[in-house]
């Protein structure tokens, strides 16, 4: 007797019939919607500072000045570099001295390839400020009484 009314709620709760309606729906469309994509960063404001990606593990820093030399006056260049290897981290920045030569600096270099790699050159963003949050770590109080409740009586 439990056995045929197991199968029967079975029967029931996996029926046909409550899916044939179709003004009623089993689960919300918008629950399955993929999310939106992310808004990409703004653009950053004409500068001299560039920012320069998709740099290989062999490309230096004078390869990278070299490169940009060709298209203006190169005031500084830098690849960032692992601090225990040596080697690229895969980008570096370069500043010119005018803004114009660092808009012929990304037209001349964006997409072109540097020591076997496509790199990608655009005006470099500049540092967000630091947040007063966590990034920084509180100094602690090691000497005097406790600030806490549990020392004071």
């Amino acid at each position: 007797m439990a056995a045929v009314a197991a199968r029967s709620g079975l029967r029931r709760m996996f029926s046909i019939a409550d899916f044939a309606t179709p003004n009623t729906r089993m689960f919300s469309i918008s629950a399955f919607a993929p999310p939106s994509p992310p808004t990409p960063p703004p653009k950053a404001d004409p500068s001299p500072n560039l920012f320069v990606s998709g740099l290989s593990k062999r490309t230096t820093t004078d390869g990278l000045r070299e490169a940009f030399a060709k298209f203006g006056e190169v005031e500084h260049a830098r690849v960032v570099t692992d601090r225990v290897t040596g080697f690229s981290k895969g980008f570096g920045f370069v500043r010119y001295v005018s803004v114009e030569d660092a808009t012929k600096g990304i037209e001349g270099m964006d997409g072109k390839f540097l020591d076997g790699w496509v790199i990608f050159a655009e005006y470099a963003r500049p540092r967000p400020p630091p947040q007063m949050g966590g990034a920084t770590p509180q100094p602690q109080q090691s000497w005097g009484t406790p600030s806490g409740s549990w020392g004071s009586q």
